[in-house]
């Protein structure tokens, strides 16, 4: 996701470094920066409580543009770190080419399940989102009035389909004359980072007759959410719990469990019981699911989350089948 602050080149955050730490986990976040309110930063949280709760030290690493990713990473394992994360799929090479000279470091590789490992210290993460949007879809169709709904992805790629098509197969599970309108921000890593036009999108949408706005945009979505807000109609957040910006206006959030295997991994690799591997995560594994707290606490009738466990089971068990759709 798209770095928001252009006017760091590279910018390390050296945070309880010393040698005084027999462990270390390092933080390298995405495009889109460390406070993008959603997927850099619920790493940059879940790393916070893995330095208060497992007594880690921690390193962070954000980068100008994807060309310093492996500079950066190799800085951080030289520094110590015992536990390296590398958020996103842009990371893959540099997670690749750094691995193997690091050997005693373990890795985790956030949205990434296809690189050799000849070392076995990479844990490969990737998640099944069409589940999860699958579930938001369901509930988007239920509280719209209007039959009409939105999304706003960020960079037009594979992975961001997979939250529109789950999205959308939800919706028409429940509506199947429901009315979707999408749109991606950007064919660029600046489609991540650019909350102005994640805004403008989803207010076309909404004089469209959208009444409930999905986002999986990284720091645009900040953009959507507040459109949505402005407009009196509802939205939902991605990745992390984003229900708290808006209250009665996000209508849910889909999560994407990654602070679960972050903090897993570094328990396990304090251990020594690390696991190495390609792990795809879905709504079986506990790699996904949907917020419900105080901020939408009424929003969601307990009939509609009843329909929506119903169709959860569903899908685990295999009676109900959600589309990939970043493999059309």
């Amino acid at each position: 996701m798209k770095n928001f602050l252009n006017i760091i080149i590279v910018s390390f955050a050296l945070v309880f470094s010393t040698s005084s730490f027999a462990n270390k986990i390092g933080v390298i976040y995405d495009s889109g920066g460390k406070f993008d309110k959603s997927f850099n930063e619920l790493a940059y949280r879940t790393a916070l409580k893995v330095k208060d709760e497992l007594g880690f030290g921690m390193i962070e690493f954000e980068a100008a543009n994807n060309t310093q990713i492996e500079q950066g990473m190799r800085k951080v394992a030289d520094r110590g770190a015992t536990l390296i994360v590398g958020m996103g799929f842009a990371q893959a090479d540099a997670v690749a080419a750094v691995a193997p000279d690091y050997p005693d470091t373990k890795f985790v590789a956030v949205d990434v399940c296809w690189l050799e490992d000849p070392a076995s210290n990479i844990y490969q993460a990737c998640y099944k989102e069409h589940e999860g949007s699958f579930l938001v879809g369901m509930i988007a169709a239920m509280k719209s009035a209007s039959g009409k709904i939105g999304f706003v992805g960020g960079m037009d790629i594979p992975l961001i389909r997979k939250f529109q098509g789950g999205y959308e197969q939800g919706a028409q599970f429940v509506n199947p004359n429901i009315e979707v309108f999408a749109n991606m921000t950007g064919t660029t890593v600046e489609a991540w980072n650019n909350p102005t036009k994640g805004a403008e999108l989803t207010k076309a949408q909404i004089d469209k007759g959208a009444d409930v706005v999905y986002q999986a945009a990284g720091g645009t979505g900040i953009g959507v959410l507040q459109a949505a807000a402005d407009a009196g109609v509802f939205s939902i957040g991605v990745d992390a719990n984003q229900n708290w910006m808006h209250p009665g206006s996000v209508l849910t959030s889909m999560l994407k469990r990654l602070d679960l295997t972050i903090y897993e991994q570094a328990e396990k690799s304090a251990a020594g019981t690390f696991e190495s591997g390609i792990h795809i995560l879905g709504l079986a594994e506990g790699g996904l699911g949907y917020a419900m707290d105080e901020n939408n606490k009424g929003l969601i009738a307990p009939a509609m989350i009843a329909q929506v466990e119903q169709a959860k089971a569903g899908i685990i068990s295999g009676a109900i089948a959600v589309e990939d759709w970043s493999q059309q």
